[in-house]
């Protein structure tokens, strides 16, 4: 994976598009596609790892984002691109590199989350109305609410931003009830109560609020219909990774204020079930807001995991029809329903639990080559270059010391798709007429 040698420019693989989305709307589509449905229920999974320590692990993988954020808000800066942190891997490690880290930590990935979440959301949608929990209903509610989801992607990128930035300050809404409210009935003796319940302790925990962190490569995909990148690209991730901080640990603090000691075995809607001890009609609230954030965590998907596909085809290494703008709403129409299909396909067909924590421990493969494409960036261009590569160098390090928290067959699992990657890979460069 060495060599610096790119597949297109930004300029070519950009063609055709439109840069329409704004700081608001880059910002909403990165916190959306970071706080996702987990954050209803991560608090306990938190607690079962490590009691009330839970803060610490979140503040310990801060740390880590934190060099991972500056890496990838500089090379944002440097090139931004469709396709977010593959374009500026593939400028700063070359085009090997680049397709790994877009197919396995970027778009596979995607497609597995979303998926899962899609069947999440009709899980949750079936236990209140039992007519849809399975079969057909439970298919066609599926397919229907993606399709309608893909119908506003495909009418323009300023109508899904738009609608994101909208729909993400609603999403918000009963997670800052939850702390806005249970602040005020938050119980000194419960933030130091319990003990972690089972799971194995807290690297394990700083793997979740990894996995808690991960998604700002998502929604970065569409860093190349972003109005003034160069400014807005770093802004957007600085401000939107600094808000998610702030909120996690805030939810998990008022959690165990209002919980306590029984944090840890409220597994199935910890927040509902804190809110609880405050307000009855409030856990209906956050009830409901567990299904909707389902919801528009797939749109945010939706908008920026497809421009993967699309950038792949522009740099040739998948067909040139997902590589296609649509002439009248200048998108990438090919790529959004085959993106759409494929995650259908996955939700309709059940649940892949095992997929999703490769989904996360893939973040650490990367975060770990977007630090380091960052730093060659900084030296290709000239000037002090130290900064990054002492950022880079934490953040490569903070990887390594998370993945190796993983169990044996989940570090195989990650190997064997980063093998298939390279494989599509050099079939594409034998057989793709290159």
């Amino acid at each position: 994976m060495s060599g610096t040698a790119t597949l297109a420019g930004p300029e070519s693989r950009d063609a055709g598009l439109v840069r329409g989305v704004g700081l608001a709307g880059l910002t909403a589509a990165i916190v959306n596609g970071v706080v996702g449905a987990g954050i209803f229920t991560l608090p306990a999974v938190m607690a079962m790892n490590v009691g009330p320590q839970a803060p610490l692990a979140f503040l310990a993988c801060a740390v880590a984002m934190g060099a991972v954020v500056w890496c990838a808000a500089d090379a944002g800066r440097r090139v931004p691109t469709s396709g977010g942190i593959y374009g500026t891997v593939t400028a700063g490690l070359g085009p090997r590199a680049g397709f790994v880290t877009g197919f396995v930590g970027i778009w596979l990935s995607s497609v597995l989350s979303c998926g899962g979440i899609a069947a999440a959301f009709a899980d949750g949608v079936g236990a209140a109305v039992p007519a849809v929990k399975a079969g057909l209903p439970r298919a066609v509610l599926i397919v229907g609410t993606l399709g309608a989801i893909m119908l506003v992607n495909l009418r323009g990128v300023g109508a899904a931003a738009r609608f994101l930035t909208v729909a993400t300050l609603i999403k918000l809404v009963p997670l800052a009830l939850f702390v806005g409210v249970g602040v005020w009935f938050v119980s000194g003796a419960n933030l130091a109560a319990g003990t972690a319940t089972g799971g194995d302790g807290f690297g394990r925990a700083v793997i979740f609020a990894l996995f808690a962190f991960s998604g700002m490569e998502t929604p970065l995909s569409a860093s190349g219909e972003a109005a003034d990148p160069s400014r807005t690209v770093p802004r957007a991730i600085v401000l939107s990774m600094a808000f998610v901080l702030a909120l996690y640990v805030a939810v998990q603090l008022v959690a165990q204020g209002l919980l306590g000691a029984g944090l840890a075995g409220a597994k199935d809607a910890p927040l509902a079930d804190a809110i609880r001890t405050v307000s009855p009609m409030l856990a209906v609230v956050l009830a409901a807001g567990a299904t909707l954030s389902r919801l528009i965590w797939i749109g945010s998907d939706i908008l920026g995991a497809p421009r993967v596909l699309f950038a792949f085809a522009r740099d040739r290494l998948l067909p040139a029809w997902l590589g296609r703008v649509d002439p009248r709403h200048k998108v990438p129409r090919a790529a959004i329903v085959v993106h759409t299909a494929l995650v259908a396909a996955l939700a309709v067909s059940g649940t892949f639990e095992a997929l999703a924590i490769l989904s996360g421990l893939a973040s650490t493969l990367l975060y770990s080559l977007s630090s380091a494409a960052a730093w060659r960036l900084a030296r290709a261009e000239g000037g002090r270059a130290w900064p990054i590569g002492l950022a880079a160098l934490v953040a490569i390090a903070a990887m390594v010391a998370i993945a190796v928290q993983a169990k044996p067959q989940e570090l195989f699992g990650l190997a064997a798709a980063s093998v298939v990657a390279l494989a599509i890979y050099s079939a594409r460069r034998l057989f793709g007429g290159r």
